[in-house]
C-alpha cells in the first residue's frame, strides 16, 4: 500500500508541470472565447498565442518565475484572463520573500489598476467585469489575496516539516553520540577490569614459570617451564592488543590473521602437546581476505576445544579448495582422558554466526568418540 502511494506521488510530481500547463492554457482560451469569461474581440491567433504562452510559463515555473508573472499581467490586461494571475499569486506566496514579495504585490496592484483603465476604455461587459468597484475588490481577493495566502500557508507548512525533520535528525545524532560515549565508557571499564584481573594473574604465571625454569633440575620440567613462560608472554602481548582496541574511541579495528598463519597456529598447538596434522585437498587458489580470516578462526577455535576437552587425541586439519568455496574440517579422535579445562561455551556459537554471515554453514558434532567441526565458506558471500 505504501509503495503504491509512493509510486503515485512520483508520477504526479513528474507530470504535474505538464498538467498545469494544459489547464492554464485551456482556462485562458476558454476565458477569451467567452466560455468562462469576457469574450475578446481580438483575432483568434492572438488569443491562441497568449493561451499557449500562459501554459508554457506555468509549466516552467520550477526553473523560472518571471515568464509567468509577465504573461499573467499581459493576459489580464489584454484578455481579462485570470488563470495565469491565480497561478502567479500562488507561486509568489510559495517562493518569494521579503522585498520580492512586496514588489510582486505592488506589481499586482498596478496590473489591477491597468485593468480598470482598460475596462473603462473598452466599455461594455469588460467595463462591468473589471472596472466596477465591487468586481475590482472581488477580483483582487480571488486573483491575488487568496492564492497568495494559500501559497504562504503551503510554504510555512513545508518550512515547519523541514524544521521538524532537522530536529529529529539532530536528536538522532545526539542519541548516537550518547550511545557511542556509553559504549566507549563500558569498553574502558572492561579493559580496566581485564587488566586488573587477567593481566595480573598471567604475569604471575610467567614469573613462576621463569623461576621454575631456573631452579628445576629435570630437563622435561625446564622445557615445560620455558613453554609456559613463552606462552604466557604471548598471551600478555595479545591481551595488550585487545585492551588497546577496547580503549579506542573509534570503531574497534584489530588485525586478524588468515590462512598464511595457519602453519604457525598448528605449530603452537604441537608445541603445547597436541598431535595435529594438516591436509590440503584440491588446487589452492587466492581467497578473499574474509574467507581466509574466517577459516583461520574455525581452525583456531576447533584446536582450542581439542586442547580443552581432548588434549591427547589425534587431530586432523583439512582444507578442501572447492570451485565455489572453501571447506574446513577439523576432526579429533577419542580422548585419552585427563581433566578438561573450563570454557564459556560461546566459541562455536560465535563461530557459527561468523560463518553464516558469509552465507556458509557450520557443523559441529561428536563422531566415533571424537568431535568434528566442518565449515563450508562460499566465495560468493565474501566481500
Amino acid at each position: 500500500m505504501a509503495s503504491s502511494a509512493v509510486a503515485f506521488r512520483r508520477v504526479v510530481q513528474r507530470y504535474a508541470p505538464l498538467l498545469l500547463a494544459v489547464v492554464v492554457a485551456a482556462a485562458v482560451w476558454a476565458s477569451a472565447t467567452g466560455d468562462t469569461g469576457v469574450r475578446s474581440p481580438l483575432p483568434r491567433v492572438v488569443v491562441l498565442f497568449l493561451a499557449v504562452a500562459s501554459g508554457w510559463a506555468a509549466g516552467t515555473i520550477r526553473t523560472r518565475r518571471w515568464p509567468l508573472f509577465l504573461v499573467a499581467a499581459v493576459s489580464w490586461l489584454v484578455l481579462a484572463a485570470a488563470a495565469g494571475g491565480v497561478v502567479a499569486s500562488y507561486q509568489a506566496g510559495l517562493r518569494l520573500r521579503g522585498r520580492r514579495l512586496a514588489g510582486y504585490l505592488a506589481g499586482a496592484a498596478l496590473v489591477l489598476a491597468g485593468g480598470v483603465l482598460v475596462g473603462l476604455a473598452v466599455g461594455g461587459v469588460r467595463r462591468i467585469t473589471t472596472a466596477t468597484t465591487g468586481n475590482v475588490l472581488m477580483l483582487a481577493v480571488c486573483l491575488v489575496v487568496l492564492p497568495l495566502v494559500f501559497g504562504l500557508w503551503v510554504r510555512a507548512r513545508r518550512d515547519t516539516l523541514a524544521a521538524l525533520r532537522d530536529r529529529a535528525e539532530r536528536l538522532e545524532r545526539e542519541q548516537e553520540a550518547h550511545a557511542d560515549r556509553v559504549r566507549a565508557e563500558e569498553r574502558t571499564r572492561i579493559a580496566r577490569e581485564m587488566h586488573d584481573v587477567v593481566a595480573h594473574r598471567v604475569s604471575l604465571m610467567v614469573v613462576h614459570a621463569g623461576a621454575l625454569e631456573v631452579t628445576a633440575a629435570d630437563p622435561t620440567t625446564v622445557e615445560a617451564a620455558v613453554l609456559i613462560r613463552t606462552t604466557g608472554r604471548q598471551a600478555l602481548t595479545d591481551l595488550r592488543e585487545v585492551l588497546g582496541v577496547l580503549r579506542q574511541a573509534g570503531p574497534a579495528v584489530m588485525p586478524e590473521r588468515g590462512l598464511d598463519a595457519l602453519d604457525e597456529l598448528i605449530g603452537e598447538s604441537r608445541t603445547a602437546g597436541l598431535r595435529v596434522c594438516r591436509q590440503d585437498e584440491g588446487v589452492p587458489s587466492a581467497l578473499p581476505a574474509t574467507v581466509g580470516r574466517t577459516a583461520y578462526r574455525v581452525v583456531r577455535e576447533a584446536l582450542t576445544n581439542v586442547r580443552k576437552h581432548a588434549a591427547g587425541a589425534e587431530t586432523t586439519v583439512c582444507l578442501r579448495y572447492l570451485p565455489d568455496g572453501l571447506e574446513v574440517v577439523v576432526r579429533n579422535g577419542p580422548s585419552e582422558g585427563g581433566p578438561a579445562l573450563p570454557g564459556a561455551g560461546q566459541g562455536l556459537l560465535g563461530l557459527r554466526e561468523r560463518v553464516e554471515l558469509l552465507g556458509g554453514r557450520l557443523e559441529a558434532k561428536p563422531v566415533d568418540g571424537g568431535f568434528l567441526v566442518r565449515a563450508l565458506i562460499p566465495l560468493a558471500g565474501a566481500p
